[in-house]
């Protein structure tokens, strides 16, 4: 018999090189330290969004020295109102009657109310922290300028939630029903046009789209539909559409393109035709990408800013009519974080509903991550 020797340690790595030269060692540092700097931001990001949003999630509001100032200051300047006279360099001759050409006073019933008092005011101030309850946060009317300050979120909800289900009542279908025939159906040379061009369409900035609808959108689908208002969830749902198909089509093209080709061939074979084929066979053995595709499109339209913001008519509105004007997440805190005061309730609310967006987009990530690829995918393919 045959004696059988097993390998050194040596023999097993003799075509391995054990060491890199100094260029592939800079380059390996070089991305362990950059993949670790990008991780380290985004935690902080997500501390800093938590950081500013914590006065709220605590509810502790308490009156600064600068507002109690400010009460101050105006109520001294409402004791010290008097007429103001708009033109008081006025001379008049020996032959004008006073009466024609006296200095004309602009506001002449300018008095102090009798109900203003110091104590009052001092009163409303200190109170103007306990607003923020759970109550206001979930009541209907965002206004956040005002006396007595609304912080309801429910429009903002309201309008997110319309706006992303048209977005992805219109963009999912098109986009896996462009993913379908551009997998199976359309030729070569067309096929290499359409991927790289709505590819092209993903980078797109949203800021054109929105313009876009902003100035054409709104006014054909009023004429078309008769709505009352040019600018509204459904012309907002479009421009987020537009946005959310490339997405759908690139990631379920992709899956598509992934189910083995044995299985198309089989089914033509039993006397299916293409499309049967396609629709039966091969779209449901990519369904957990195509399901992640949708995902993904769901968390782009609930995040998008600039788009919502410019067609969406951006009025914090409960009804549940298309037709009429929303309001989003993203759309608030882009139109009202650059005029906030810093530290102040309404300062709070925003990165609060800064946190709510996290939290969706985290949800959403998970989902597709840990259920869709590998729950479903294992199913799929028999695990």
């Amino acid at each position: 018999m045959e004696q059988v020797t097993t390998p050194s340690p040596e023999q097993k790595h003799s075509f391995v090189r054990k060491t890199n030269n100094i260029g592939e060692r800079i380059i390996e540092r070089c991305v362990k330290i950059i993949g670790g700097v990008a991780v380290v931001l985004i935690f902080l990001i997500l501390l800093f969004v938590l950081r500013e949003a914590l006065p709220l999630l605590m509810g502790a509001f308490s009156q600064s020295q600068t507002a109690q100032s400010t009460a101050q200051s105006s109520l001294s300047d409402t004791l010290n109102l008097k007429p103001e006279v708009y033109n008081p360099d006025v001379i008049l001759s020996e032959h004008q009657a006073p009466e024609e050409f006296a200095p004309e006073v602009y506001n002449p019933d300018v008095s102090v109310p009798t109900t203003i008092h110091a104590e009052k005011i001092n009163n409303e101030t200190e109170a103007e922290g306990d607003h923020i309850t759970l109550a206001n946060i979930l009541g209907t009317v965002w206004q956040p300028v005002s006396t007595m300050p609304k912080f309801g979120i429910m429009p903002l909800i309201i309008g997110t939630a319309k706006t992303t289900f048209v977005a992805i009542f219109i963009g999912a279908p098109l986009g896996i029903l462009a993913a379908l025939y551009a997998a199976f159906f359309a030729p070569r040379r067309l096929r290499e046009i359409i991927k790289p061009m709505v590819e092209i369409l993903a980078g797109f900035p949203s800021v054109v789209i929105g313009f876009f609808c902003l100035l054409y959108v709104g006014s054909a689908l009023q004429n078309l539909f008769g709505f009352d208002f040019r600018l509204n969830a459904f012309v907002g749902g479009i421009g987020l559409a537009i946005a959310v198909i490339p997405i759908v089509f690139t990631i379920t093209e992709d899956a598509l393109s992934a189910v083995p080709k044995s299985l198309l061939e089989a089914s033509l074979a039993m006397g299916a035709t293409q499309w049967e084929s396609a629709y039966k066979v091969m779209l449901p053995a990519a369904f957990p990408g195509v399901f992640a595709a949708v995902l993904l499109g769901i968390g782009r339209a609930f995040g998008e800013t600039m788009i919502a913001l410019m067609a969406t008519g951006n009025a914090a509105m409960v009804s549940a009519s298309i037709g009429d004007p929303v309001r989003t997440f993203s759309a608030t805190i882009g139109a009202e974080m650059g005029e906030v005061i810093w530290g102040s309730a309404h300062y709070s609310i925003l990165f609060f509903l800064g946190v709510l967006l996290f939290i969706v987009s985290f949800t959403l990530n998970a989902v597709t991550e840990l259920f869709i690829k590998e729950r479903l995918a294992k199913k799929l393919q028999g695990g």
